[in-house]
């Protein structure tokens, strides 16, 4: 109750930010959106996972008083922000189907006295006519719909209560509405919009951007290698690995746990009991990796999750948006890695159409995967596309692959027209492994039983590899060139776009396969790069990474958490000699100076005695 009396006595939201929150200022965007809910009016707000959404609606609910009622689709994640806001000093309760009838009742006696400030409910508790008749003789101030994108994206089919919730305006006539999520492009805010607002909302669009996370997207061989390939490059980091099946995200476990790394499953099939520890292991401690379907991540606020990898095709970008950025919440490097092939699509494609909620739906479902399929296919900066997506432009990143590694296009009309004729001599009815085959002149029990070896196409692409016949058909699926007969067995036809190319009225460039660069590629060539064009010893580079991979051992920590690579390059360049000197390096703040500064000062030191001397340390005179 005291809390509440000082609230009462200082209702001014850069003091509860203050008081309670313990945060100095608001981040971009949060103070607009808390005074327009302030001023009574209903706002949709899209923010990038890690911006503050949650404190939007939690300072104007202690502003306002009164209650507070959020909506929230996960039992996991409303605990969560419970127990947060009960660590500051709020009075938060939550009413779910973990708790007992017991201590449910007991948390509903608090709320109908006024003594909880916000209150926690899943859609399906919320919207039932009971919990409205209840809701509506108390003194209720705001409402807040958290992940408001599942009204979009499960609505429909998924989950029906958000669907219902666009009744809460009927009920509660004059009550501001704020609906939050991370992701929801321009169609899905016209949607949330208008079933929730009835057309009539504030719309706040933060920047989309996370610039930390470097895109990359590889073409899907063996998922299982790529995985254990990939985590090469992040021994000793916790990341999340999304797979489509339950079984896959067990096998992936398995797999990563026989290699040494430390790895849990987490999907919709486990008991309670299992997803729970294996969330906590997850958040408590350092180095584990999750191998989840999408049951797993949302509301994840882990910050030092250093890579997402998705072993399976996405649903769509916003999806993918959504799961990509519980990585680099901190904001250091994080990655964020895709594997892909026709096979994926196809899956996605009859997903879709096995789905409910009409066939509008499923017509935007299917072009929201096609722009997912042209993001994997980008020939230019990946980061430009995924924020076009949302309606953003980006200069190129300089931070996903195709910028990193960037191949240039080619002209594939011929190879085109050599892939269309395959098809439609074949009927157009069979799928990318077949048209291969003919290309490359196979010939197998089923060419031949269907005297396929015959056709004038047999063989005339065996001067290339199969890969390169695999990216130009699957550029061409990117492109809207080929289309994949999802509805029967995954055959590939010739689009309107395709035969438009046949017509001599449209080109197609493609981007050839090229070999990924590692990260530890890119670390030597970085380094090599500073020798030859900054004029930095070579010679006292390699001993600054010896003494830094000596000291990381040491400490069982990765190379990087003593010092990066930038910081040994502008160490190896500025030589410095004293404490006052080395402070000055770039990455070196108070504590690493202190812990560090004298090991690396004698390293140094050493290497300039001895190249002044010619390598006789006993001839030089001392300091």
């Amino acid at each position: 109750m005291q809390l509440r009396k000082t609230l009462e006595s200082a209702l001014q939201p850069c003091t509860i930010l203050r008081q309670i929150f313990g945060y100095d200022s608001f981040r971009p965007g949060q103070e607009e959106i808390i005074e327009a809910l302030l001023g009574g009016k209903h706002v949709l707000a899209v923010m990038p996972t890690g911006s503050g959404k949650s404190l939007c609606y939690q300072v104007p609910a202690l502003v306002k008083g009164g209650l507070t009622v959020v909506v929230s689709p996960l039992v996991a994640l409303m605990q969560d922000q419970v127990a947060a806001l009960k660590l500051a000093g709020v009075a938060a309760e939550t009413i779910n189907s973990t708790a007992s009838r017991q201590e449910n009742v007991a948390i509903w006696k608090r709320v109908a006295r006024g003594e909880v400030s916000i209150l926690y409910l899943a859609p399906e508790r919320l919207m039932t006519e009971r919990m409205i008749a209840a809701l509506q003789s108390l003194d209720i101030r705001l409402f807040a719909i958290d992940e408001a994108h599942c009204i979009s994206q499960w609505g429909a089919s998924f989950r029906p209560e958000y669907d219902a919730l666009q009744s809460l305006r009927q009920a509660f006539p004059g009550l501001p509405i704020g609906a939050f999520t991370a992701t929801a492009d321009e169609t899905a805010r016209r949607d949330i919009v208008a079933k929730i607002f009835g057309g009539e909302a504030e719309v706040f669009v933060a920047g989309f951007d996370r610039p930390n996370i470097r895109l990359t997207v590889e073409v899907k061989s063996n998922a299982r290698k790529q995985l254990l390939g990939f985590l090469d490059d992040h021994a000793g980091e916790s990341g999340i690995v999304y797979a489509l099946s339950r079984k896959s995200t067990e096998e992936l476990a398995a797999a990563l746990c026989a290699k040494g790394h430390r790895a849990v499953a987490y999907h919709a099939g486990l008991s309670p009991e299992a997803r729970a520890e294996a969330q906590n292991l997850f958040m408590t401690e350092k180095a584990v990796i999750v191998c989840a379907t999408i049951a797993f991540g949302m509301g994840i606020d882990k910050p030092d999750v250093r890579f997402v990898f998705h072993a399976d095709l996405p649903s769509s970008l916003d999806a993918y948006y959504q799961e990509i950025g519980r990585a680099g919440r901190d904001g250091e490097p994080a990655e964020a890695h895709m594997v892909f092939g026709l096979s994926d699509i196809q899956m996605r494609r009859r997903f879709i159409d096995q789905e409910e909620g009409g066939e509008e739906r499923r017509r935007r479902e299917h072009k929201r995967l096609d722009s997912l399929v042209a993001y994997c296919e980008a020939p230019e900066c990946r980061r430009q596309a995924l924020l076009a997506y949302f309606g953003e432009f980006s200069e190129p990143c300089g931070n996903c692959d195709v910028c990193l590694d960037p191949a240039a296009l080619i002209d594939g009309t011929l190879e085109a027209r050599q892939i269309f004729e395959t098809m439609r001599l074949t009927g157009e009815r069979f799928g990318a492994a077949h048209v291969i085959d003919l290309l490359e002149g196979k010939a197998n029990d089923k060419a031949t039983a269907l005297r396929h070896t015959g056709l004038p196409v047999f063989g005339i692409g065996k001067d290339r590899g199969r890969g390169e016949w695999q990216a130009l058909i699957r550029q061409l699926v990117g492109g809207s060139f080929v289309s994949i007969d999802v509805a029967g067995y995954g055959g590939l036809s010739i689009s309107p776009k395709g035969r438009a190319l046949l017509a001599g009225k449209a080109l197609f460039r493609y981007r050839p396969l090229v070999a990924k660069t590692t990260k530890k590629a890119r670390r030597a060539e970085r380094l090599a790069k500073a020798v030859t064009e900054e004029g930095v010893s070579d010679a006292l580079l390699q001993r600054l990474k010896s003494l830094r991979a000596k000291l990381a051992r040491q400490r069982r920590v990765p190379a990087f958490v003593i010092f990066s690579d930038r910081t040994l390059i502008d160490m190896a360049a500025k030589r410095p000699l004293t404490k006052w000197d080395f402070g000055e390096v770039h990455g070196v703040g108070a504590a690493k100076l202190e812990q560090l500064g004298d090991i690396f000062l004698t390293e140094i030191r050493s290497f300039a005695v001895e190249t002044s001397t010619g390598g006789n340390i006993n001839s030089a005179a001392p300091s």
